[in-house]
């Protein structure tokens, strides 16, 4: 597999599909590991252990959809596809089908592709690569690694395009890794902000949510501190005449400046000062029904008390 794509062609990823391969992903994860602990709880056969090793989740398949106009490929969407893993070919039949239906709500949109999850391309999915050219003369593969790995700070997803190379004296199709760009939509950012904010299946807490939120916001401003100070040392350094001048970059640079002022605005203050007062009203309220709580919890607690003092010392006068 080449190191990277020589076809010039910009590629723009939407989150939905980056949500619909995870959530495809997980939910098959979640029945491969309740099928393993049924079958673990059944008493062994044939003089196997019981106890052993979950299975391991199989991949996943589908189908990415979207618009290509001139040298820009936009991914909008993705649907399952099903898959033999015997033959290693997917239901042609399924496929079609799920295509006419898509057609239908979404007449622009056409097959650009497949996806899978995996660590690294295989070399089956050539086979996949190469059934799917009748639809898609070019179709492009969508990679998703599920291991999670904390010191990993890009999304881990990438894009491979296929070109034609010489290897040994003859042509052979090889994977080439793509770069391409996130587009978001206003009700993209909705859905994504919403699944963000959504409470941990392992019971954390709204102080454990707020905490990881936070820490989200905080590494994104440090980096966003770090880009600006190596523009400013490499600006700085360019009007000393350390570096050469580069006109292509500071007419970059005096676009990103041209957008400041629109911050400074007074309908930018108006707004930004009405969602900072919800939030100080929320955080207020938050903190009124909790002190209500607990002092329902103290007059509760309290009239039991006096209410067992009241059994042991016979009838005393109520103040």
């Amino acid at each position: 597999m080449a190191s990277s794509s020589s076809s010039g062609i910009t590629f723009k990823l939407h989150p939905l599909v980056i949500v619909n391969i995870s959530d495809h992903y997980t939910r098959l994860k979640a029945q491969t590991l309740h099928s393993g602990e049924s079958s673990s709880c059944a008493p062994p056969s044939n003089g196997g252990t019981a106890g052993s090793a979950p299975p391991v989740p199989p991949r996943v398949f589908g189908c990415v959809i979207g618009v290509q106009r001139g040298r820009t490929v936009e991914i909008f969407n993705s649907f399952e596809l099903v898959f033999d893993p015997k033959t290693h070919t997917l239901d042609r039949a399924f496929l079609e089908k799920k295509q006419e239906l898509y057609k239908k709500v979404f007449p622009t949109f056409y097959i650009l592709g497949w996806y899978s999850t995996g660590s690294d391309v295989e070399e089956a999915d050539m086979l996949i690569h190469r059934s799917l050219m009748d639809i898609n003369e070019n179709p492009i593969y969508v990679l998703l690694n599920p291991a999670i790995i904390h010191s990993q700070k890009d999304l881990p997803i990438s894009i491979y395009e296929t070109e034609l190379h010489v290897i040994d004296g003859n042509p052979q199709l090889i994977f080439v890794k793509s770069s391409y760009n996130i587009e978001t939509v206003e009700a993209e950012r909705i859905s994504v902000d919403h699944v963000a904010h959504l409470k941990p299946s392992d019971g954390g807490s709204a102080a454990t949510q707020l905490a990881a939120h936070l820490t989200g916001i905080h590494s994104a401003i440090k980096m966003l501190n770090s880009r600006v100070r190596v523009l400013h040392q490499y600006l700085v350094a360019m009007q000393r005449g350390e570096i050469p001048l580069d006109n292509s970059l500071l007419r970059q640079v005096l676009s990103l400046l041209r957008r400041l002022p629109a911050i400074e605005s007074e309908k930018f203050q108006d707004e930004f000062l009405m969602e900072f007062n919800d939030t100080l009203l929320m955080t207020y309220l938050a903190m009124f029904t909790n002190c209500t709580g607990t002092m329902n919890d103290v007059v509760e607690k309290f009239n039991i008390a006096y209410d067992r003092h009241s059994r042991r010392g016979g009838r005393t006068t109520f103040i």
